[in-house]
């Protein structure tokens, strides 16, 4: 009915296949450009580089440098730290997307949660530090989603429940 009075729908599908074909104009011209303006490497007077990986209620400070593959864990190694297969898959994602396995030491302290949000937090800051020290790995961690905080996080305690959703047990007498 609105065709019939305005012909909105006819200028709308245009409008969007001419912003489709800007976009992707736009995107190649960023494309050329990006591959020859990236950013500087940002590294300390030690050669490393720092970013700070989140997820859940854990904390992780993450320095990266070049290296034979080290990681270090609140002073401990990432074997005995993480001692699960899987947290240690987690932590070791980023290297193998980039793959830049063994090329990199990691000295990190984790604070807050358990082991599997202090892994997904370690993950998010050698991801973070990785594209501080290599800027053109940024293309690849954000396709995988490496540089994007979880924001999952534990719902808070409501009043006049027992939990945060959990109500009291229901009594009729």
């Amino acid at each position: 009915m609105a065709d019939k009075q305005t012909g909105t729908t006819l200028t709308r599908t245009r409008s969007l296949a001419d912003l489709a074909m800007a976009n992707a104009a736009v995107a190649a011209a960023q494309g050329a450009a990006g591959e020859q303006a990236l950013p500087e490497p940002q590294r300390d007077s030690m050669g490393r580089s720092y970013a700070t990986g989140k997820r859940k209620n854990a904390v992780a400070r993450v320095w990266v440098k070049a290296g034979k593959g080290k990681i270090t864990v609140n002073g401990r190694d990432a074997q005995t730290y993480f001692a699960r297969p899987v947290l240690r898959m987690i932590i070791q994602q980023p290297f193998l997307v980039t793959d830049r396995m063994n090329q990199f030491d990691v000295v990190c302290t984790v604070v807050g949660g358990g082991l599997s949000g202090q892994a997904g937090a370690v993950r998010h800051g050698i991801s973070k530090a990785m594209t501080l020290y290599e800027p053109a790995l940024r293309k690849l961690l954000k396709q995988v989603g490496f540089l994007t905080r979880d924001p999952r996080v534990v719902e808070r305690k409501k009043y006049g429940r027992a939990k945060a959703r959990r109500s009291f047990q229901f009594s009729k007498r």
